[in-house]
């Protein structure tokens, strides 16, 4: 029954991903079609429409096999190793200077969420 309940919580992931490919290519917009999705999706669990015990299983199950969605992805690059020739120090700075931007800018969103969180219940 779980293996049932999974596949059920992907497909409607998968709704909300088709829904935002149908509006991006309805509406020529140029923000991808999984972005549209994906806000549709928070907005509607914002607004409580839909519960998140829907998608719970199904979204841990993706979540949890992440990794194995990345392996083509990387398999692939391989096939441009050429483009990438010569330019691997400079990548190698990019990522890290990228990942402590992330970093530094996830931790002072969250510090100021934090923050307003703690002073809205005072």
């Amino acid at each position: 029954m779980t293996i049932v309940r999974i596949v059920l919580h992907i497909a409607i992931l998968t709704c909300f991903y088709m829904m935002g490919v149908w509006i991006q290519q309805g509406l020529n917009l140029s923000i991808p079609g999984s972005i549209i999705g994906m806000l549709l999706l928070f907005l509607v669990l914002s607004l409580k429409l839909v519960p998140a015990s829907y998608i719970a299983e199904g979204s841990s199950f993706i979540l949890r096999h992440m990794p194995l969605l990345f392996l083509p992805v990387t398999i692939g690059i391989l096939q441009f190793l050429d483009i990438f020739k010569g330019r691997g120090i400079l990548l190698i700075f990019i990522t890290i200077i990228s990942t402590i931007m992330v970093m530094a800018v996830s931790s002072l969103v969250g510090q100021y969420l934090a923050n307003r969180k703690g002073v809205s219940k005072e």
